[in-house]
């Protein structure tokens, strides 16, 4: 497979991973928290970078922007999972007391101290609503942003079809 198909599959399994969590929110109700709003933003953000990336096609260094533009928002993810899944593994005694929502806080805090308050955590965060295989949904996240990392780096290192041959 080549740059373009495995951008566009990536592109497709964080555009999926974003429509399961619609569903989870919507169809059975799971609301959720401001972490989880971070990390599907996040998602957003390597599912953009792949899409762009698969429709443009580059060749040579450019294919390694693309890869690294995706690396950060993983990364991004990474770091906002990993935070969620360490809170949601500490005793009961060191969860951080609950916090307001999320739209309170867009509604009365300025940007940088709502993004502060929420990668601190809060106790809904804390709280294990699913499981599956005996990982949490932001432990499955966690999985699929380093799963996206590094599809974007193979990707990358793909070799280069002869100039005019269609990928």
């Amino acid at each position: 497979m080549t740059f373009r198909p495995m951008m566009a599959a990536g592109a497709l399994i964080a555009f999926g991973a974003l429509g399961f969590a619609l569903v989870l929110q919507y169809a059975f109700e799971m609301e959720p928290c401001p972490m989880c709003i971070f990390q599907r933003v996040a998602m957003v953000g390597v599912g953009v970078v792949m899409l762009v990336a698969a429709l443009h096609g580059p060749r040579g260094f450019g294919r390694w922007v693309y890869a690294g533009l995706s690396i950060v928002a993983a990364g991004m993810g990474i770091a906002i999972a990993g935070r969620h899944v360490w809170l949601q593994s500490l005793p009961p005694d060191q969860v951080p007391a609950c916090g307001p929502s999320l739209d309170y806080m867009l509604d009365i805090m300025p940007a940088w101290d709502v993004i502060q308050t929420v990668l601190a955590g809060d106790g809904n965060c804390a709280i294990i609503d699913a499981s599956f295989l005996g990982l949490s949904l932001p432990g499955w996240t966690l999985v699929g942003f380093v799963a996206l990392a590094i599809w974007g780096i193979i990707a990358a290192s793909r070799p280069t079809k002869p100039a005019g041959v269609m990928e």
